[in-house]
């Protein structure tokens, strides 16, 4: 569920162009640019600043000079997305503000603090400002997208590519590691269960009885850490994102006063409730409990493993790739177990190839001292739903940190060449837009070294 948060970091307010002149100190407001029919302000240049300088992002250069040229290419695809009928999708903008929202108050430590920082404006204003600044953001990606169209390289285009640069200009590709794994989930007795169950009726009772609110025992009691502290509202999501037990369950809530079953996903217990439904996405909160995992029985799985590590490594009654398909690793076990890599941040993401801070927490040690051929002894982890569960992995290979080259490293060369292509394009297309727009740079604002010189047109 948390897998949009990565885009919405508190960093994302950099690219405020309209906030409050009250934010500032002794500024006087003026028009400071003009791109098509749309002003710069000397205080969007100045708020942008000030959010940079509060998030620690370092500018490099002469931010009166960075910040309005980035301001102004933001407008130059805004423009055109006007011409070419490009709009963001509401539902998702509505989704990135509830959630920046929440970040945003965590960080400053409460609503009133935030509201303080942004100049005394209320909290509605705020989301309102961040709601157009998501939306100008998503349509800047569009319109990105429609200019660079479909970027298809060949192997000899690459391989053209990289034979122009010199040896020392070539990337560095990190160290990497293909892994093989087992797990057990160690047993979760039924009283147990039946203890995290009563505790969800007694919640679910509390509701019912106007006691307290849903969101404020989900903000006591949920072991969801990334729903908690909204109340346990998840925000909108489309039923593929939710584990199926889940939207299965919000499937038949139709009324917010009303509250689910007890459901169990891979995650845990939950009971939840409907905010709102707004096409095929669905706000919802809930609670989450997780029974603990009692270190004998944590003992137990670990001698489990052990044994089975024993049948591999001594015994060798089966290879660790056969032993694998009793593994509890749904993901996995049906592969010989081998892991693949879902972080789709990374540019390993859908190849079987981690680097060494994108294994699962509490894996990392183990394999980083491990040969390639090597399997670990059982091992203690989190699973990726933070279930403790207890592993043991094969090393299959590791590529040491080198030099990039193409017979080794083609496809990391490949999104490389792809990534200079499409930058190619699109400083090409700011160039030319800016010859048929309208655009004046105020006197005391031209004395800069811009990245597109084409701003100052005598």
């Amino acid at each position: 569920m948390e897998m949009i948060i990565k885009r919405l970091t508190l960093s994302m307010i950099c690219l405020a162009t309209c906030l409050s002149l009250a934010a500032q100190k002794n500024v006087i407001d003026e028009v400071i640019w003009i791109v098509g029919d749309e002003p710069i302000l000397r205080s969007d240049v100045e708020n942008q600043r000030l959010f940079l300088q509060n998030d620690n992002v370092r500018i490099d250069g002469d931010p009166y000079c960075i910040l309005p040229e980035q301001i102004a290419v933001q407008k130059l695809f805004l423009s055109q997305a006007k011409i070419d009928s490009i709009y963001a999708d509401e539902t998702n903008v509505l989704r990135y503000v509830d959630r920046w929202v929440n970040m945003a108050i965590n960080h400053y430590g409460s609503r009133e603090k935030l509201e303080e920082y942004m100049g005394g404006k209320k909290l509605s204003q705020i989301k309102e400002e961040r709601k157009q600044q998501v939306r100008d953001q998503q349509v800047v990606e569009e319109m990105q997208k429609k200019i660079v169209g479909d970027i298809r390289l060949t192997p000899s285009d690459v391989r053209k590519y990289f034979s122009q640069i010199s040896k020392d200009s070539l990337p560095m590709i990190p160290s990497t590691v293909e892994v093989q794994i087992i797990t057990t989930e160690p047993r979760i007795p039924v009283e147990d269960i039946d203890a995290i169950k009563a505790r969800l009726r007694d919640y679910t009772d509390k509701i019912n009885k106007g006691e307290y609110a849903f969101s404020s025992l989900a903000m006591l009691y949920s072991e969801d850490q990334g729903t908690a502290l909204r109340g346990g509202a998840t925000g909108f999501m489309s039923k593929v994102e939710m584990a199926s037990e889940y939207a299965n369950a919000l499937s038949s809530l139709n009324d917010p006063n009303r509250i689910s079953n007890i459901i169990e996903t891979e995650y845990g217990y939950h009971i939840i409730q409907l905010i709102e439904k707004r096409g095929d996405r669905i706000d919802s909160r809930h609670i989450l409990l997780r029974p603990k995992v009692s270190e004998q029985e944590i003992n137990k799985a670990i001698l489990s493993l052990d044994s089975l590590y024993n049948i591999i490594t001594v015994d060798k009654k089966f290879s660790f790739d056969e032993a694998a398909y009793f593994s509890f690793d749904k993901d996995t076990r049906n592969n010989k177990g081998q892991m693949v890599n879902q972080n789709m941040e990374s540019n390993n993401y859908g190849t079987t190839r981690f680097e060494m801070e994108e294994l699962p927490l509490g894996m990392g040690i183990i394999v980083d001292s491990m040969q390639v051929g090597e399997i670990s002894r059982p091992f203690r982890m989190k699973n990726a739903a933070q279930k403790d569960i207890v592993a043991i992995v094969k090393l299959k290979s590791r590529v040491k940190a080198h030099q990039a080259n193409v017979s080794d490293d083609f496809q990391a060369l490949k999104a490389l060449v792809e990534n200079k292509k499409r930058e190619e394009i699109i400083n090409s297309w700011i160039v030319s837009k800016q010859k048929s727009t309208f655009i004046r740079v105020y006197s005391t604002w031209r004395d800069c070294d811009f990245k597109y010189p084409g701003w100052i047109k005598e």
